[in-house]
């Protein structure tokens, strides 16, 4: 059975910490399918994961071998690069089934963003409330906490 890690984001953006979540799953040879609600802010992902530090092999789903990618950034609910790990971004849509049939499933939010904060409260009910295991983790302090835990 899965377990849920809700991300809240505060002090660095999506683009700073998803790289740092991508790297640790790649280390523990996770496949990891990235799920976003918007193509264009994905594409946006796609390019800075290329410019950062170190290589992150990564595909945007579409766009050829998709099957083959370690990391594949999409928008739709179909993971063929056999991923073990769902990370959210972005409000994406995530079930109880989904997680349940996943090693792992990160939500990643803007805690700068009300809208999102409430998005990412209902997420953590519906998955608790479906008896699964889920953490909070904020970056509040200024590194990450876990904050809350479920046990499911």
């Amino acid at each position: 059975m899965g377990q849920a890690l809700f991300y809240h984001l505060t002090r660095r953006p999506l683009e700073d910490t998803l790289p740092m979540l991508l790297d640790k799953a790649l280390e523990r040879d996770m496949r990891v399918a990235v799920r976003g609600s918007d193509r264009d802010r994905l594409a946006r992902l796609d390019e800075r994961l290329w410019m950062g530090d170190g290589f992150l092999p990564h595909g945007l789903a579409g766009t050829g071998f998709d099957a083959d990618q370690p990391v594949l950034l999409t928008t739709g609910p179909e993971m063929p690069n056999g991923a073990r790990c769902l990370m959210a971004v972005d409000g994406a849509e995530v079930s109880p089934d989904e997680t349940r049939a996943l090693d792992r499933v990160c939500i990643l939010f803007d805690g700068n963003d009300p809208a999102a904060v409430e998005r990412a409260r209902g997420q953590w009910r519906a998955l608790t409330g479906a008896g699964l295991a889920a953490q909070y983790w904020s970056e509040e302090s200024g590194r990450w906490q876990k904050k809350a835990e479920s046990g499911g």
